[in-house]
């Protein structure tokens, strides 16, 4: 496997938004920043009610995946939405971001879910899995997300193989092929 240090473009580093932290910056994470202030200042969010970089890890079939949530927004003391970006197509996406509403939490289903390419979203039933809205002003902002988290149904965890199909949908649409025709090797990893 070739010696590939990133498939990225790496400006070096920047602050992040939320944690005050430094982050690697890329193309990417410069639109997840920006998504991060989208949802502070013109959403009305406090920075504590949104969690940057959550991660869902999965192994079948000996593939190891580590899957991302850019972001989850607390409301009501609890995950109303999940928020995952990517570049390009929104459609593409969807799937998997239910899926990840699905299994974040192990005690409920987050309800919402978020598909983003920084210029345009899709608001996700996770329950149903159909678009309830079209474009960056359909995310709730932060009073409408107090209002919903009172009265949208939180659902139960999924357990056994209704879990595990979730996990599966997450495993398969979010393992990054190297550009060297492989799976990328995790450092340390049995399977890399």
């Amino acid at each position: 496997m070739a010696d590939v240090p990133s498939h990225h473009l790496i400006y070096g580093t920047t602050t992040d938004f939320l944690t005050g932290e430094p982050v690697v910056d890329t193309d990417d994470e410069r639109y997840r920043q920006k998504i991060a202030r989208f949802l502070v200042e013109q959403k009305g969010y406090a920075k504590e009610a949104v969690i940057p970089r959550r991660t869902i890890e999965t192994l079948f079939a000996g593939q190891f995946v580590t899957s991302k949530v850019d972001f989850t927004v607390l409301a009501g003391g609890r995950a109303l939405l999940v928020i995952r970006y990517g570049p390009g197509s929104l459609v593409t996406r969807e799937r998997p971001a239910i899926a990840a509403a699905r299994v974040l939490e192990p005690d409920y289903r987050i309800p919402l879910a978020v598909v983003t390419n920084g210029e345009d979203a899709e608001l996700l039933d996770s329950a149903t899995g159909k678009v309830i809205g079209h474009g960056l002003d359909a995310i709730p902002d932060a009073r409408t997300a107090e209002q919903l988290a009172a009265t949208i149904e939180f659902l139960p965890p999924l357990t056994g193989e209704r879990r595990e199909r979730e996990l599966r949908v997450l495993n398969a649409f979010d393992v990054e092929i190297c550009c060297a025709g492989g799976p990328c090797a995790l450092p340390g990893a049995p399977e890399g």
